[in-house]
């Protein structure tokens, strides 16, 4: 069986493993790359790990960067309670994870997919510990473009993992068949996932509890967007600088720009070539000329 932390590449870094234990006796795994006196904290997506991150920790720690990389709660090495998958709360468990690093300066906060939405939790909860944010390749619930694509229903699997038990029955011995056409279907290039790491990643989501709770991710969508229009509300718009990406083959190319200035002042958006939906394994290179550029670091 693999293992995420057997998952390493020639030039890639490893990551230094622990784990924190939450308020709510939650077990949060996470990876450490670096020691420089800026911290990013980079949020993994569905269906991934904290692993989805490994060809950019090495070049981010030698830009001078501390690098942290949870597996958020229900995926990976990280508990799987029945629980506790709002975004917001999601967004604490990163919060606890700083903490038991020692990180006391504000952070950049880097989001993919599902961590796009926790990402932006965090910058909404713990405004004075975002430096910036990056947000990358997710429709945000609460938002008018978040309503308009459920309205219209291209995104069939949000839908379809809502629905109670489910999705746990008719995944359960197709895991492989289920994910690889996320993999394969969202992506510029399909071999940008190798072997190994779908073979890792396909371990964690095959592990008791690993496919419901990447489900629950999206059962909390409801109380997101009520968490989300309520922040907007009595907050108004962020004002940290957002930098939000997109793939040039991506389904959210031309959405992620209207959405992100709903909820934020200072943005900038970016589009990264040879990519699709998982672009910091399909152009890391790419990935990296943008997130640097924004944090202000030489390329």
């Amino acid at each position: 069986m693999f293992r995420s932390d057997q998952v390493a590449s020639a030039g890639e870094a490893t990551f230094d493993w622990r784990s924190v234990v939450t308020d709510g006796d939650v077990r949060i795994r996470y990876g450490v790359v670096g020691s420089g006196p800026r911290t990013i904290l980079l949020i993994h997506g569905y269906p991934e790990t904290a692993i989805a991150w490994r060809k950019v920790v090495g070049p981010l720690a030698a830009a001078g960067l501390r690098v942290i990389a949870p597996d958020i709660r229900g995926a990976g090495g990280s508990s799987r309670p029945q629980h506790g998958y709002d975004k917001r709360t999601l967004a604490a468990d990163c919060a606890a994870v700083l903490k038991d690093v020692g990180v006391d300066k504000p952070v950049i906060v880097v989001g993919h997919d599902i961590g796009l939405m926790i990402a932006y939790a965090f910058a909404r909860r713990y405004p004075d510990r975002t430096e910036r944010l990056v947000v990358m390749e997710a429709p945000l619930p609460g938002t008018a473009v978040f309503d308009q694509l459920w309205r219209d229903g291209p995104l069939w699997h949000f839908h379809f993992h809502q629905a109670a038990d489910v999705p746990e029955m008719l995944t359960g011995g197709r895991e492989r068949y289920y994910l690889e056409r996320f993999w394969r279907h969202l992506a510029y290039d399909t071999g940008a996932i190798d072997l190994a790491t779908r073979e890792a990643y396909l371990a964690d989501y095959r592990a008791p509890g690993g496919m419901r709770a990447g489900f629950e991710w999206y059962r909390a969508f409801q109380q997101d967007a009520a968490d989300n229009r309520e922040a907007l509300r009595m907050d108004g718009k962020l004002k940290m600088p957002v930098l939000a990406l997109a793939g040039e083959a991506s389904a959210v190319t031309k959405l992620m720009e209207p959405m992100i200035r709903e909820v934020a002042e200072d943005v900038a958006v970016s589009i990264v070539p040879f990519a699709g939906h998982w672009i910091p394994e399909e152009n890391p290179s790419g990935f990296l000329k943008e997130l640097l550029t924004f944090a202000g670091l030489e390329v």
